[in-house]
């Protein structure tokens, strides 16, 4: 593995297989000492339920100190160079959680930290995110491969991130979005590249009952990110037709499990109905947050 984790594309498939494994081992032994002395920052220009107690409780229980600084502790990027930042933060610490605005600014604490940094989310990847999300897709016992996902909604940091393990572990790969809000041009075209190697099926439409037919897994997120509350209004006209609810789920015509990473706008982008379903493993994805980014930081900054 690099040094550090800056998004899916920094992984190769054994990477991932790498991660898996070891994810299911820490899952099933809750103590492990394998950090036992370390001292790793959290790092956050924004606020967060998951992203910060999944890695802080995991750090602890694989031994490790967390050091949580707020937006106002640093002010990264604004009260002084981010690159001073991180030559500082590496005298003091084994390893940064980084979770920013800028996806730039992980980039940038990556490049001047000698120590492993860590994308908790950037506004371009949330690679912690989607390996949690493929791995409880494996824990579903049908392996990965020709396995479809779909995801239904705004071409956000998540689906960049989605896209990214999905092609390297053979997975097939439909977003729905509407229109002037498709994933990132550049990503997607550097993701068929890969899946033309790993036999990945990557599609993008605008139809979501096209997209969902023969899912194994329905994926959304929120239609609104945070720093783009100004939008919400407008947001919430353009995704109405984009909302996973029973009608839609009538199109799939197969078994499926429903997903969504969290923090949930219940009667926007997913009905309260779908997400208290059988069909549901939101929650598993939550708790699997922990587990995954347990095993990365045991493969970064340890010696496993």
């Amino acid at each position: 593995m690099h040094k550090d984790l800056i998004s899916g594309f920094d992984l190769s498939e054994q990477d991932i297989k790498t991660i898996f494994s070891l994810t299911s081992k820490l899952k099933k032994k809750k103590i492990d000492n394998c950090l036992k002395n370390k001292t790793i920052g959290l790092v956050f220009q924004k606020p967060s339920v998951r992203t910060r107690v999944s890695f802080e409780v995991g750090a602890r229980q694989l031994g490790a100190n967390c050091l949580y600084l707020a937006p106002h502790d640093i002010e990264l990027g604004s009260r002084e160079p981010l690159k001073d930042v991180a030559r500082v933060l590496c005298r003091y610490l084994d390893g940064i959680i980084a979770r920013t605005f800028s996806h730039e600014h992980v980039i940038e604490l990556a490049k001047y930290a000698n120590i492993p940094v860590i994308n908790g989310l950037s506004d371009l990847y949330h690679p912690a995110q989607a390996l949690a999300d493929i791995y409880t897709i494996l824990e579903q016992g049908n392996g990965l491969k020709g396995v479809k996902l779909v995801y239904i909604g705004d071409g956000n940091n998540v689906v960049n991130s989605l896209m990214a393990i999905c092609v390297k572990v053979g997975m097939d790969f439909t977003v729905a979005t509407p229109k002037g809000y498709e994933p990132n041009k550049q990503i997607w075209a550097d993701a068929q590249k890969i899946a033309k190697q790993s036999k990945s099926k990557l599609v993008h439409c605008y139809d979501p009952k096209v997209a969902v037919k023969a899912a194994d897994f329905i994926y959304s997120d929120v239609w609104t990110s945070m720093g783009q509350e100004k939008e919400a209004a407008k947001r919430i006209k353009v995704f109405k037709d984009y909302q996973i609810n029973s009608e839609l789920l009538k199109c799939v015509g197969k078994k499926y499990k429903i997903m969504h990473c969290m923090p949930i706008h219940r009667g926007q982008e997913m009905t309260d109905e779908v997400v208290e379903s059988k069909q549901s493993i939101i929650f598993d994805q939550a708790e699997n947050r922990m587990h995954v980014q347990k095993a990365v930081m045991a493969l970064l900054l340890g010696s496993k």
